[in-house]
């Protein structure tokens, strides 16, 4: 019963607490492309096409339709008109649930930002495999600049917070960039 708790502890703080993200600032993010969902309605989502408008903040979360999940999209779905101000691109990308996406992104998305699909090669590119369960991504956000460079790379299963790190790495790139 012990090596049972003490298996579950383990994985809960796997889950829950801060870790550094596979891809660090400075990294070229790689480039890929993937169904994506708006609004309820199918797209292709390019990275390289969403760079040449701005800054892209990239989320990585389990699945649709968990209920952390649920809250952190609810949280940048507020936040999305402010980052549309700073002129940067919000993506949430999942490997869990990925036939629910169209749905997702109409109901908890809030019709402000797009979901996408990733395969497991986006899964690898991004090392963003869920320790528990490999079929699904970790809790990362990246900001990445229009030139492909990594600003912020954030990895930590609580939700909280990745809004605020996103939004702080998008202003303070902003004000660089006006500097």
């Amino acid at each position: 019963m012990k090596t049972v708790l003490a298996g579950v502890a383990a994985a809960a703080l796997a889950v829950s607490s801060p870790a550094l993200a596979a891809l660090k600032v400075g990294d070229k993010a790689p480039d890929f492309s993937a169904k994506a969902a708006l609004a309820g309605k199918d797209f292709d989502f390019s990275l390289a096409k969403a760079l040449k408008k701005g800054p892209v903040v990239l989320y990585f979360f389990p699945a649709a339709y968990t209920s952390g999940c649920t809250a952190e999209a609810h949280e940048f779905a507020e936040a999305t008109p402010e980052f549309e101000k700073l002129g940067a691109t919000v993506i949430g990308v999942t490997a869990g649930n990925v036939d629910r996406i169209k749905d997702f992104s109409k109901e908890h998305c809030r019709d402000k930002f797009a979901v996408a699909a990733a395969d497991k090669a986006l899964v690898s590119s991004y090392d963003v495999a869920l320790a528990i369960k490999p079929d699904w991504t970790n809790r990362t956000s990246y900001v990445i600049a229009p030139d492909g460079k990594i600003l912020l790379s954030y990895t930590d299963g609580n939700f909280q917070g990745h809004v605020t790190k996103t939004m702080d790495a998008v202003k303070a790139y902003k004000t660089a960039k006006t500097k």
